[in-house]
């Protein structure tokens, strides 16, 4: 990239700006290359850890992770490397790990009695945010898909992923992609249509 092109990347939001832009400003200065995925990516990763895990906390703290991972990996900045495939992939591995923890700590918590959900009011109102953004009978009916679904049609919908950027952060064939997004479309009309029967 020449000079010229570059004088140019600062006025840029940092939302629109392209990987292969931060990838040639990382040259120069990777802290700043760096600060300039977090805010392109940030709110992105952090809403989509908020549409697995449904906790706001949780949410934020896997945002954290992923970025504190991003900055220690040494190929974030190559050539041919799939920024934002890989901060949604270790966005949604770390997404899962807790959702499963939740289920075995929530199952010992249910047996001994103890109440497990807690919210703050702050966490609340973000919540409530997310909740307005999808529709109330959408947001019912993307929390009875399994979390295989819920997470492919956030990707491709919610964060609008390209099916090849899917495959990378899921780590499954393009094919598998094309099915499970397919069955998990067919699974939400189902639910819906469900629920108008009502």
């Amino acid at each position: 990239m020449g000079r010229a092109a570059l004088k140019l990347v600062p006025t840029k939001s940092a939302k629109t700006i392209s990987d292969d832009e931060i990838k040639a400003i990382s040259a120069q200065n990777r802290d700043r290359a760096f600060d300039l995925v977090v805010r392109k990516y940030r709110d992105r990763i952090y809403y989509h850890a908020l549409y697995i895990t449904k906790d706001s906390q949780e949410a934020f703290d896997v945002a954290q992770d992923v970025f504190v991972r991003g900055y220690h990996e040494h190929r974030l900045f190559d050539d041919g490397f799939r920024i934002k495939a890989w901060l949604f992939r270790v966005c949604t591995n770390r997404c899962y790990n807790i959702v499963r923890d939740k289920h075995r700590r929530g199952g010992i918590l249910d047996r001994l009695g103890k109440q497990t959900e807690v919210l703050t009011k702050q966490h609340k109102a973000i919540d409530d945010v997310l909740a307005r953004e999808l529709s109330e009978g959408m947001a019912r009916a993307m929390d009875e898909l399994s979390l295989d679904h819920r997470t492919i049609l956030t990707l491709r919908y919610f964060n609008d992923l390209s099916y090849q950027e899917i495959a990378d952060t899921l780590q499954i064939k393009l094919g598998t992609v094309m099915s499970r997004l397919s069955r998990a479309k067919v699974r939400l009309h189902e639910i819906l249509q469900e629920t108008e029967a009502e």
